[in-house]
């Protein structure tokens, strides 16, 4: 008899190499111990603290990740242009120019063919204007998709933009979750109609940071106004992530929980 739910781990911006190397040590004991039908991560940080390049994609995808989504950062290696071109599992955010490479979507199919349609979005305030109005872009996209299950990774600053998103798409959707600040928030919850939300899942990268770098340089920048060298920080190494679960017939999220893994004790956590 088929499981009447479908489960998906999505795990926060994996902050350069000390990130991936935590995910790639711990992702095969989350796969064991959650069983999820596809596990999603945000990789627009993953090389160097800023975008992404063809080795560090494939770092991540090896380390049991199904499908990395993006946000304003992942142009910021010029590899990555052709990667997004070449590579579909990467999504890049759906309401940039019609012109730029790339998907801002992906469709999967679990092995035993639940298909889920991933959106990427990407928000407005206090981010690039050059991308178009993601509450219209969504609207647009979303007249034309057959899928039941679907997830959204809105990457967005601020908090009111992402919780209106969150509410704006309430029972259209099956997941929204935030990416883009880093920061845990304890907000995470299925709304009324049956979306599962939350304002940011958090980063795999240093607990002793900002946001994932070495927290002296940008200090002394904040001081001084004078643009600083940032470090990947590397002590204190954390995996955020979201579990929900999804009902297969409906789209519905059945429940949806936060975690935060630390490296210090994730076989302990994950046991």
């Amino acid at each position: 008899m088929q499981n009447k739910s479908f489960r998906i781990v999505f795990i926060g911006d994996i902050s350069g190499r000390y990130g991936r190397r935590f995910l790639g040590k711990v992702l095969p004991h989350i796969r064991i111990k959650f069983s999820p039908d596809l596990v999603i991560a945000n990789g627009e940080n993953a090389a160097g603290g800023l975008g992404i390049t063809r080795k560090t994609a494939y770092e991540i995808f090896e380390s049991g990740v199904d499908v990395i989504t993006g946000g304003n950062h992942i142009w910021d290696k010029r590899e990555s242009v052709e990667l997004i071109k070449d590579e579909v599992r990467i999504v890049r955010p759906l309401n940039y120019p019609p012109n730029v490479p790339g998907k801002g979507y992906y469709i999967f199919k679990s092995q035993d063919n639940v298909e889920v349609m991933i959106i990427n979005l990407q928000g407005r305030v206090f981010m690039e204007p050059v991308v178009n109005n993601p509450f219209l872009a969504i609207d647009e996209f979303l007249s034309d998709v057959k899928q039941k299950i679907i997830f959204v990774d809105f990457h967005a600053e601020a908090t009111a933009e992402k919780q209106a998103m969150g509410f704006y798409l309430d029972g259209r959707v099956s997941v929204i979750l935030g990416t883009h600040t880093h920061v845990q928030t304890a907000d995470i919850r299925v709304l009324d109609k049956g979306t599962a939300y939350q304002t940011d899942v958090g980063m795999t990268g240093s607990l002793n940071s900002v946001i994932g770098m070495e927290y002296e340089p940008v200090i002394r920048k904040f001081l001084t106004g004078i643009n600083q060298k940032f470090e990947v920080a590397q002590e204190n190494i954390i995996l955020d992530m979201v579990i929900v679960d999804v009902d297969r017939s409906t789209g519905k999220a059945l429940n949806a929980r936060s975690m935060r893994i630390f490296e210090s004790s994730y076989y302990e956590q994950l046991s």
